[in-house]
Parts: structure tokens; sequence; C-alpha cells
């Protein structure tokens, strides 16, 4: 195997191990729980089935009935938000009407309405290389909080302080999360009050969901895939070509919402296995989308769509805002290229909603 390979090879795992943190720093049993079983692609546990397998995790958004306003999921954070007004992750024409209404408003000409929102943030926060400039330390986390306020702005349309927005909506996923885990839950004291205090910075309660989906995955993602960006060595390979296709596989590896918490609404059968209403199911994304192919060895940019689009669910229940996602994170790629940055501190978030860091520090590295 050439040096060259080798070396990637090497810079990979390293990029691995640290990401593995996240998780494990965050949520070490529940974590141990799905890396001790992730060989099996569905694993029953109780009323619990743990999803690993991508065909598994597929057929369960396309074909099995889930009740998505359930304790527990998604679409019961999303009710609980929202004081059960409009959700966009529930089932019948309502669910239909509402993920048309979003889609809209995540199309071509709204990214390109959007975009230059957090383009000006990039701006400002990662000025252009000049020669010498080794002295720019950038906390990354800081910088996609500051992202993530100014997007979920621009798609709810709040003219309030983005810090604060951001702010508002970290903490309201924190308290909803708590459902969203297997096994033991309990409702925080908090949860009503801050999702309160978020309903009051928006235009309409409805919007809720819409701020918490844009903050906390952009917050979780995008510092976790520049980790792995500058672990991985991979500065050199991101230009204006090639910087979208890397954002997309960056995702599918980092996984940044890495469990799907739904609930079956009918007795049904999932990879041989028997399914009963009410069963908690719980899609491993991480695993389902590391399952696809790995790209050829020495081009980690050449991805298949399947393989990247995993992380973003699939069928009528993918994530409407996935081409936001890979846009906003192949913008910063592009900032922060010319920099060439190393990691130089990184302390895991343990009460985030989502595995992320609390705090991601990066050094210009050598041009």
């Amino acid at each position: 195997m050439p040096p060259d390979v080798v070396s990637l090879a090497a810079r990979s795992r390293r990029a691995r191990r640290r990401d593995r943190r996240v998780y494990t720093h965050s949520h070490p049993l529940l974590f141990a729980l799905l890396a001790a079983t992730r060989r099996r692609p569905v694993v029953r546990l109780g009323r619990t089935l743990l999803v690993h397998g991508t065909e598994a995790y597929h057929e369960t958004l396309t074909r099995v009935p889930l009740d998505r306003t359930a304790s527990g999921t998604t679409g019961g954070a999303a009710a609980e938000l929202t004081a059960g007004d409009v959700l966009f992750d529930q089932d019948g024409a309502e669910h239909r009407t509402a993920r048309r209404a979003l889609s809209a408003g995540l199309n071509t000409a709204a990214l390109q309405r959007i975009r230059p929102h957090w383009q000006a943030v990039l701006t400002e926060r990662i000025p252009e290389r000049a020669d010498g400039d080794i002295d720019l330390d950038i906390e990354l986390v800081a910088l996609a909080r500051e992202l993530a306020g100014v997007t979920a702005a621009a798609l709810t349309g709040a003219t309030g302080c983005p810090h604060r927005l951001a702010h508002a909506a970290a903490e309201a996923a924190a308290h909803a999360a708590r459902d969203h885990l297997p096994g033991l839950r309990r409702r925080g004291q908090g949860a009503a009050a801050a999702a309160a205090r978020l309903t009051a910075l928006l235009p309409g309660p409805c919007d809720a969901m819409v701020a918490v989906a844009a903050v906390n995955t952009t917050v979780a993602a995008v510092p976790r895939a520049v980790a792995w960006c500058a672990d991985a060595g991979l500065w050199p390979a991101v230009n204006e070509t090639t910087a979208p296709r890397l954002a997309a596989e960056l995702l599918r590896l980092t996984a940044p919402t890495p469990l799907l918490p739904r609930v079956a609404a009918a007795d049904t059968t999932l990879a041989g296995h028997p399914v009963r209403a009410g069963n908690r199911l719980i899609l491993v994304a991480r695993h389902a989308a590391r399952a696809h192919r790995r790209p050829p060895a020495g081009d980690p940019t050449a991805v298949s769509r399947d393989a990247t689009q995993a992380v973003f669910g699939a069928g009528p229940h993918a994530c409407p805002g996935a081409g936001l996602a890979r846009t906003q994170l192949a913008d910063v790629l592009l900032a922060l290229a010319p920099h060439q940055p190393v990691v130089t501190r990184a302390r895991v978030d343990r009460r985030s909603a989502l595995p992320g860091y609390a705090e991601l520090t990066l050094r210009p590295g050598r041009p």
C-alpha cells in the first residue's frame, strides 16, 4: 500500500478515536450498550428494539407504522414544545401539509436567501489568511452557536437576538432529550419553562421545532466534522468542488443525530422480529450510516448518495433540512481550509441534547 494511503488511514483512525470520545464521555452506558449490540441488525431488549442494520433502519422509516407523537419520540417532544400545534413530524394529511410547507421553506430559493446570513458570520469570524497569520485561535463551538442562531432566526422570521434564540433552543432540547433515551426517563422540572422561553422568542409556537432542529444539529455537527477534518488531515482536499461532497461524508461519519427514537403504531415484523404496537424502536442512525460501503482509499469525498442520506432518515420521514446542513458545513470547511487548523483543546459537552463539544479550540496550522 502506498505510504500516503497508509498515512491517510492512520490519520482517519485518530479522527475516529477523538470522535468516539464524544459518545463515550457524554452517554457512556448507553453507547457501550449500542457498541456491544451493533453487529446484529435488530436487538430486542424487553419492549424496546435497537435497530442497527442499514436495511432494517430503512424499513422502519418506510414500511413500519409509527406513532409519531408518542411520548419519548421526536414527535412527542414536538408536542411539548408547540403545545400540540402544527407538527411536521406526525402522520396523515396534517403531517403531509406541514412537511410540504417546511420543505418549501428549505428549497433552493430559500437556501439562497438564508445562506448570506451565515456567510456573513464566517467572513467576520474567520478572516482570510495572510502571510504570518498564525496567532488566530478559533473557538468553534461558539462560532457554531452563532451560525445556528442566525440560521434559525432566518428560517423562522424571529427578529430578536440570535444568541438568545440559540441558547433557548439548546436549553429546550436538552430538557426534551431526557425522554428520548432508552431506559429510565424523568421529565426535568424546567422543561416547560424552557419551552416557554423558546416560544416567546418566535413568531409562532410551531416554529419551535424548526429552531430546535436548526440550532442543535448545527452546534453538534459543525465542531465534530471540523475536528474530524483536522485530525484526518483533509484540509488539502478542500476546495469549491470537493467541499460539498466532503461535508456530506463528514456528516455520515459523525452522525450528529445518532439515535432516532420511534414507537410502533401497529403489530408488524422487522428483520424477522415481531413488533407489537407500543414497542419502542431506537434507530441507530450512526451505525446504519457507517454500514454503507466506505469510500475508496485515498478519496474521502467519493461517497454514494444513499450513504450520506442515511443520517437524515429515509422516505417520507427524511429530514427536509439535509441540504441546508450540507451546504452550511461546506461553507465552514471552505472558510477554514486556508488556515489548515489543528485542534488544540477539546472538551465534551455532557449536558447537550446531541453528542458534541462544549469547547473546541483551533489553531491555524502550517499553510
